[in-house]
């Protein structure tokens, strides 16, 4: 399924997407479409990380209504719940997670040579995974505008397939790491270069407000056949600037959540970015975000 978080009239909700229509889970929920959602109060999906809390349980009530709708779209039954999806503001699938993002710094090894050349320094791959957080107020949604603030002068993009987790954990074992992830979605980690570099430290240059588009969907783990074989690309004003696939991480997905969690609780919500390709703007030839660019 496709789940996104959204606005509609001024009211936050959670919702699937069906086809060009968004089925409201809330809706869904109160009005028990398909017997679904039968015992479960409405908090437990005041939003997506409740709705994730419930697990596998949330999923399959999901997935009765969603079929039930399937089957009457057309008839004369009316489903209030069902709404076009250009009559909403589609959010980030977690718009304010518990923890911050938690990244992926070099984690693929055409990256980490033009980050190299770029910096004059070291293109030796890293040897264990390099993590560091962006502010949660980072993230905003997928068609939302992203702020040019005037402490910097290098703004730069970069792609990355992003995971949620599902289930809580700690010490997870790399053959479990998947039974961990509610599903995956895109995230553009916004940098300002100049703040990354003369700070010596990539948060404060990563985290600046609107600095984490995400979206438009969260797509279910059970969708994605093999997440470490997924087309990865980004476009500036319809350039192609950035375009690659997940089987080219440093580090896999299985790494990158058990090596997290020793010795830290994963929750449910966490957003862990996983890395971006080549082709950022620090090193393209058609160089950094401009105002008024379309990332």
């Amino acid at each position: 399924m496709k789940l996104l978080s959204y606005r509609r009239q001024g009211v936050s909700s959670i919702g699937v997407v069906i086809g060009s229509n968004v089925l409201d889970l809330r809706e869904a929920a109160k009005n028990h479409i398909g017997g679904a959602f039968t015992g479960i109060t409405m908090d437990k999906i005041s939003d997506m990380i409740s709705f994730l809390s419930l697990g596998e349980d949330g999923i399959r009530e999901a997935r009765k209504s969603v079929e039930k709708v399937i089957e009457q779209v057309g008839t004369v039954q009316d489903f209030k719940s069902l709404i076009s999806i250009e009559e909403v503001h589609i959010e980030a699938p977690i718009p304010r997670p518990k923890k911050g993002i938690v990244c992926l710094g070099l984690n693929y090894a055409d990256h980490v040579r033009e980050a190299g050349k770029e910096a004059q320094g070291s293109e030796s791959l890293p040897q264990r995974p390099i993590y560091f957080t962006k502010s949660p107020t980072t993230i905003t949604g997928p068609r939302d505008d992203i702020l040019y603030p005037r402490v910097t002068e290098k703004l730069d993009y970069e792609v990355e397939l992003a995971l949620i987790v599902g289930k809580e954990g700690k010490y997870i074992p790399e053959d479990e790491v998947y039974n961990h992830i509610a599903g995956y979605s895109v995230l553009n980690d916004v940098s300002a270069r100049d703040l990354q570099m003369s700070h010596l430290q990539w948060f404060k240059g990563k985290s600046c407000d609107t600095f984490s588009p995400m979206g438009p969907y969260l797509v279910t783990s059970d969708e994605i056949a093999d997440p470490q074989r997924l087309d990865i690309c980004s476009k500036v004003n319809g350039e192609t600037r950035q375009s690659s696939d997940t089987s080219k991480m440093i580090f896999d997905i299985k790494k990158i959540v058990s090596t997290l969690s020793a010795g830290m609780t994963l929750e449910v919500g966490d957003i862990i970015a996983t890395g971006t390709p080549s082709g950022v703007g620090s090193a393209h030839p058609s160089g950094f975000l401009k105002v008024g660019d379309v990332v």
